[in-house]
C-alpha cells in the first residue's frame, strides 16, 4: 500500500486537563501517514485522482482548534475519525505531540500514535 505523509502540522489549541492549559492553550504537533493506491495520480498526474493535502491540513486543523478535549488521545481519535468519514483512504496513522508537557521532569514531548482503518467507524 502507497502512503502520503503530512508531517510536524502545528497548531495552537486548549487541551489538557489542568486550567492553566485549558485557559492558556499551547503549541499541538500532528504527523498523519495516509495509506491508500497511488498508481493512478502517478500515471494520471491529476489532484483530483488523489488527495488535495490542503484540504486535510484544514480538517486537522479545525479538528485541533475547533473543540477542547483533555487528553491527546481524545484529539487524535477525533482526527482519524473525521479524516476518515471525509477523504478516501484505507487506512491511516496519527500521531499528536504536545511540546512542554506539563509534567515534572525534563522531555521534549509526549506522543500518541492510533492506527485505524475505514471500517473501524462504520
Amino acid at each position: 500500500m502507497d502512503v502520503i505523509r503530512l508531517k510536524n502540522m502545528v497548531f495552537y489549541g486548549y487541551h489538557g486537563v489542568s486550567d492553566t492549559e485549558k485557559s492558556l492553550g499551547g503549541k499541538f504537533e500532528v504527523d498523519l501517514e495516509i495509506f491508500l493506491p497511488l498508481k493512478k495520480p502517478g500515471k494520471t498526474d491529476r489532484l483530483r485522482d488523489t488527495l488535495d493535502y490542503e484540504a486535510i491540513y484544514h480538517t486537522v486543523e479545525a479538528c485541533t482548534r475547533e473543540k477542547k478535549f483533555f487528553l491527546i488521545e481524545a484529539l487524535a481519535e477525533t482526527i482519524a475519525r473525521t479524516l476518515l468519514k471525509k477523504f478516501t483512504m484505507e487506512h491511516l496513522v496519527v500521531k499528536v505531540r504536545k511540546p512542554q508537557a506539563p509534567i515534572r521532569g525534563v522531555l521534549d514531548s509526549v506522543e500518541v500514535e492510533i492506527k485505524r482503518h475505514r471500517d473501524y467507524y462504520v
